[in-house]
C-alpha cells in the first residue's frame, strides 16, 4: 500500500476551476475517474488523515500511485469527460457507475416502423441509433424531456402503442405535445421517421443549422406580431440548449478537429492535444520536450504535427486542426497534412466562437502540463528498479532479485488443497511461467507440510532439468516425484525449460511457520543460493527463516509494495484454481444421482437444510417440507444418498451458494484475469 502524501500534489499545483481527475497505479493504468467544479478543493479531500476516509476510498488512495488532471471551461464538460473515461478506462474503483453491469444508452429503434426513443442497456443492436453513454438513466429521461416539445417523437412501449391504436386515444404526451401520436393517425408513418430522423441529428451535434433556422422563425414570427409562436418557439430554443449543456456537445454542427495547444518558456514546452469527434471531446494526449534550439511557436506546432500524424500507424487526420500559431511556410505542411488524409484539411488559428473557447481550454491544460512537469523531481531510477534494490537491501542479498518466485496454498476447510506458483521478472508478471499443483502426499489441511510438498516438487524439478538431456512432456503428471526427467535445459527453439530457471528469491504467503518448510525443502536438496522470505497478511510482515523478529520494511517502501503485489498475485491464482475444482465437484455431487431432480429442487434442498451433508442426515419426512418436494421424491433422495459417499461441499444457507473461504485478491498490478483450470496438476496461466 502506497502512502498518499508520497504523490500528493502540492495545493498551489492544481488548479481551482473544473476538470475531470484520473488516479493511477505505478503501472500507469487508470483506476480511478472523477470530475470536480474546484479540482484543488476535490482533491484535497483524497490527502487528509486515512482514517477519516471511507475505507474504499482509503483503499484506492492507496493504490494510487499518482494523480492528473484535465482543467475544462464548464461542469458541463468535465460530466462528459468523466463519462466517455469512465467508459474508456473502465477503472476498478468507479464501481458506483456499475450496478447495472452496463452503462445505459439514448436509443433511437430505427429499425422500427415508427422509431422509438427509449434507454437501453447491454449489446447495441443492428438498426438502433446509440447516444451517450451517460451515468444514470434519469439523465437521459431528463434530455428525451427537453428535447420531446421540439421533436414529438413516440416513447410508448409497443403494448402501451397498440392499445392506443385499438382505443383511438393517445397516451397523455399525445396530449401535452411531446408525442405526435403517430398510434391515433396524427402523423405517418413518413412524417415520423422525418422527426426520429431530426432528433437523430441533433444528438449527433448536427446542431448549428436546425438552430439559426428556429431563431429565423422566432424573428419572423415576432415581426409578423404571431407572438404566441415566437413565444413557443423561443422556449423551444431554450430548451434545446440546454439539452446541448446536458448532451455535453462542445461543437456544433458533429465537428471532427484535433486541436493543439502550446505553452512553452525559454527552455522547455508542453503540447496538448484534444481530439473532438462528433462534437464532443473523444480523447486527449500530450507531452513536454526540451527547447534545444531557438524555436518559433509555430515551428513547435510543425514538430508536434509530425509527431501526431507522421507515423504510418498514427491517428487519422481530421477534417480541420486548430493551431495556436501556422508553421512558416504553412503551404508545405499543409499539402502533407491533405496527402495524409486523402482530401482538403483546414489548418488555421480559430479566432472566435466555441472553437476558440474550447482551444483556450487547451491551452490552460498545456499550461498545467508545463507547470506540473517543472515541479516533479527527476529521477534515474524507475519504481520497480528502486523495488528490487530495497527488498536486497532489507533481506542482505547479494543482488536484486531479478526472478522472485511466490507460493500460497489454498483450500476450504481442507478439502481441493491446491497451490499456486507465480513468477515476476524486473518487478512484472510473468504469466507464461506462472504454474499450478494439487496437493499430492497427504489428505487434509496442513498449511505447512503442503507448502513443503509444493517447494520441493518445484525445486526437484529444477535439479532434475539441470542435469539431464533429452526430450521429456513439460506436464509434471507424466513423470512421478523422484523420478529422473529425459528433458535438456533448452527446448528446440533454445529457450529455457520452464522448471530449469531458478529464482534469486522465493516468496511464500505465510509467517515463521511457512518460511521454515520453505527453507527446510530447499536445504533437503543441497540448494542453498536461492534466499527465502514470507509476508504475513496480518501486520503484513516480512519473515526470513531462522529469525525470530520480523523484517520491518516502510509502510511506503516500493519494496514492500511490491512483495504485496507479489503475494497478493499467487493468492488470486491459487484462489482461482481451488474454486474451479470445488465447483467442478459441486456440480459432480450426489445430488446428480437422484432421477429427475433438475436444478432449481437442487438449491431448493441446499437453502433448506444448508449443507449435502445435513440433507443427507435428514429424515423423509424433513425432507418433504421443502417446497416442491414430494414424498417419493424425498424416499429417493434418502436412498441415493445413503448409499454415496459422505463429503459435499459447504453451502451459504441463506443463497444456496457455496461458501467461499476468501475472496479473491486483485491488486492494482494484476487485475483478476481469467486462467485457464482443469488438469495437468501443474499448468501455466494464460495471459488474458
Amino acid at each position: 500500500m502506497a502512502d498518499p502524501s508520497s504523490y500528493r500534489p502540492r495545493p498551489g499545483e492544481i488548479p481551482d476551476s473544473p476538470g475531470v481527475y484520473r488516479f493511477r497505479d505505478e503501472h500507469r493504468r487508470v483506476i480511478y475517474v472523477g470530475k470536480a467544479k474546484s479540482l484543488r478543493q476535490r482533491l484535497a479531500n483524497y490527502f487528509q488523515d486515512l482514517a477519516g476516509l471511507h475505507p474504499r476510498t482509503r483503499s484506492m488512495v492507496t493504490t494510487a500511485a499518482s494523480v492528473e488532471w484535465t482543467v475544462v471551461s464548464t461542469e458541463v464538460e468535465a460530466l462528459q469527460l468523466e463519462y466517455s473515461w469512465i467508459k474508456e478506462y473502465d477503472p476498478r474503483f468507479n464501481v458506483k457507475y456499475r450496478d447495472d453491469k452496463s452503462y445505459p444508452y439514448l436509443a433511437v429503434t430505427m429499425n422500427e416502423e415508427y422509431p422509438r426513443v427509449q434507454v437501453m442497456r447491454g449489446h447495441k443492436k443492428k438498426g438502433v441509433r446509440y447516444f451517450g453513454p451517460y451515468a444514470h438513466a434519469w439523465a437521459i429521461r431528463d434530455t428525451v424531456d427537453l428535447l420531446l416539445r421540439v421533436f414529438p417523437v413516440r416513447t410508448c412501449s409497443a403494448g402501451v402503442f397498440k392499445n392506443a391504436a385499438r382505443s383511438g386515444r393517445p397516451c397523455l404526451l399525445g396530449y401535452i405535445g411531446k408525442c405526435s401520436a403517430p398510434c391515433v393517425g396524427r402523423v405517418d408513418a413518413e412524417d415520423h421517421r422525418e422527426l426520429a430522423e431530426e432528433f437523430c441529428d441533433f444528438m449527433a451535434g448536427r446542431t448549428g443549422t436546425y438552430l439559426r433556422r428556429l431563431e429565423k422563425q422566432m424573428e419572423q414570427a415576432a415581426e409578423d406580431m404571431e407572438y404566441e409562436r415566437a413565444a413557443r418557439l423561443r422556449d423551444d430554443i431554450g430548451a434545446l440548449r440546454k439539452a446541448m449543456e446536458k448532451n455535453a456537445v462542445v461543437l456544433a454542427d458533429a465537428t471532427d478537429a484535433d486541436l493543439i495547444a502550446v505553452a512553452e518558456d525559454e527552455l522547455e514546452a508542453a503540447v496538448q492535444i484534444f481530439h473532438v469527434r462528433g462534437g464532443r471531446v473523444r480523447g486527449q494526449r500530450g507531452w513536454v520536450t526540451d527547447k534545444v534550439e531557438e524555436i518559433t511557436t509555430g515551428a513547435l506546432v510543425e514538430h508536434a504535427l509530425q509527431q501526431l500524424y507522421g507515423e504510418e500507424t498514427g491517428d487519422a487526420v481530421p477534417k480541420e486542426v486548430l493551431v495556436p500559431a501556422l508553421p512558416d511556410p504553412l503551404e508545405p505542411v499543409q499539402e502533407w497534412l491533405t496527402g495524409r488524409r486523402g482530401s482538403a484539411v483546414s489548418l488555421r488559428v480559430p479566432q472566435r466562437g466555441d472553437k476558440r473557447a474550447l482551444m483556450e481550454t487547451v491551452e490552460r491544460n498545456a499550461q498545467q502540463s508545463l507547470v506540473l512537469h517543472k515541479t516533479k523531481r527527476a529521477s534515474d531510477l524507475t519504481t520497480r528498479s528502486r523495488a528490487l534494490e530495497e527488498i536486497a537491501d532489507a533481506l542482505e542479498l547479494d543482488g536484486a532479485p531479478l526472478r522472485i518466485e511466490c507460493y500460497d496454498i489454498s483450500h476450504l476447510q481442507g478439502d481441493d488443497v491446491v497451490a499456486s506458483m507465480v513468477v515476476f521478472e524486473d518487478g512484472l508478471a510473468r504469466k507464461s511461467e506462472y504454474r499450478r499443483f494439487q496437493i499430492k502426499g497427504f489428505e487434509g489441511q496442513d498449511d505447512v507440510r503442503s507448502m513443503h510438498e509444493v517447494i520441493s516438487r518445484r525445486f526437484r524439478r529444477y535439479l532434475a532439468e539441470k542435469e539431464r538431456t533429452g526430450e521429456w512432456s513439460d506436464d509434471e503428471h507424466t513423470l512421478a516425484d523422484g523420478d529422473a526427467p529425459t528433458g535438456a535445459l533448452k527446448d528446440e527453439d533454445g529457450r529455457p525449460r520452464k522448471f530449469a530457471y531458478p529464482p534469486q528469491l522465493v516468496v511464500v504467503d505465510g509467517g515463521q511457520p511457512q518460511v521454515a518448510a520453505a527453507r527446510r525443502a530447499l536445504d533437503e536438496l543441497g540448494i542453498d543460493d536461492i534466499a527465502v522470505c514470507g509476508l504475513a497478511k496480518r501486520l503484513e510482515e516480512v519473515w526470513v527463516p531462522g529469525e525470530d523478529d520480523p523484517v520491518v520494511l516502510p509502510r511506503t517502501s516500493e519494496g514492500l509494495y511490491l512483495l504485496q503485489r507479489v503475494r497478493d498475485e499467487a493468492h488470486r491464482f491459487a484462489i482461482t484454481y481451488q474454486r474451479s475444482k470445488r465447483a467442478k465437484r459441486f456440480r459432480a455431487g450426489p445430488l446428480d444421482a437422484v432421477p429427475g431432480l433438475g436444478e432449481t429442487r437442487k438449491q431448493a434442498l441446499i437453502r433448506h437444510f444448508g449443507s449435502v451433508k445435513k440433507l443427507r442426515g435428514a429424515t423423509v419426512e424433513q425432507i418433504c417440507e421443502v417446497p416442491g418436494i414430494g414424498r417419493k421424491t424425498a424416499e429417493t433422495i434418502a436412498a441415493v444418498l445413503a448409499q454415496a459417499v459422505p463429503g459435499g461441499p459447504a453451502v451459504n444457507t441463506a443463497t444456496g451458494e457455496i461458501i467461499e473461504d476468501e475472496e479473491p485478491v486483485t491488486t492494482a498490478g494484476s487485475p483478476g484475469e481469467p486462467v485457464r483450470t482443469g488438469a495437468p496438476d501443474e499448468r501455466r496461466g494464460q495471459e488474458p
